[in-house]
């Protein structure tokens, strides 16, 4: 489904990804692990064509088709998503405005409020939303765990093929953690895959990896299960520095 082939990345000539190869086949869920400042960021936004970034040699190949060089709405298209870490807000549009937009645009149908208040009525149940959070601005004024809440609803609306998500679990307590992870969990399919990039492991207590990834400096330095991440947890990162 996803395959990135030796990618180097730059900004501004300072290189930050350092030959990443990884390949994400349908139905696999991928936890990408590491310190703070390793690139793993980079890598998800990178994935989704963020233009702030160069890339300097490699190829992303999605579901067999060269996607190095496609700008990011095209990426949308085709079945990629990225839920940001630091979702920002936009006053005066509603989310189901937003998501109306977002799904005429990726499916080239043309779909009204209604249809879309449908789409959205079970996924807000699902992820403990009231049914008046589709009227809201997005993310005006949301806690954290509203932004990261609001990041799944959209995940659950929109139904990509690949679905980053980029430490999702930065910023949200106990209970919206269980919410979230749970929320992602319900979405999971054989015919869908994921990359959770994450800091911590708490996270994969709910989303259950097939594959963990230590990130260091810019490059994959160690693979393995579930129980890889744990070990991470208790042990940290100073072996791989």
């Amino acid at each position: 489904m996803l395959e990135i082939k030796n990618l180097h990345v730059s900004v501004d000539n300072v290189e930050i990804l350092k030959g990443v190869s990884l390949k994400i086949k349908a139905g696999e869920v991928h936890a990408i692990m590491g310190p703070n400042g390793s690139g793993k960021s980079t890598l998800a936004n990178v994935i989704m064509g963020n233009p702030v970034y160069e890339v300097t040699n490699g190829n992303i190949l999605f579901q067999g088709e060269d996607i190095t060089d496609e700008p990011v709405d095209n990426r949308a298209k085709k079945g990629l998503f990225l839920a940001f870490q630091y979702p920002e807000s936009i006053p005066g549009v509603t989310i189901v405005n937003m998501l109306k937009t977002a799904l005429t645009n990726i499916e080239n149908t043309e779909f009204t409020t209604l249809e879309l208040r449908l789409k959205v009525a079970d996924a807000m149940e699902q992820l403990g939303l009231s049914p008046d959070f589709a009227d809201r601005y997005l993310n005006e004024g949301f806690s954290g765990g509203e932004r990261k809440r609001n990041e799944i609803l959209q995940l659950a609306v929109l139904n990509p093929k690949l679905a980053v998500l980029d430490e999702t679990d930065s910023g949200l307590d106990v209970d919206g953690l269980r919410v979230v992870g749970e929320g992602v969990s319900k979405l999971k399919s054989k015919d869908k895959g994921y990359l959770v990039v994450t800091h911590y492991q708490r996270l994969l207590d709910y989303i259950t990896p097939d594959f963990v990834h230590v990130f260091v400096d810019g490059k994959i330095v160690d693979s393995g299960g579930l129980e890889l991440s744990k070990k991470l947890e208790e042990q940290g990162y100073e072996s791989y520095l």
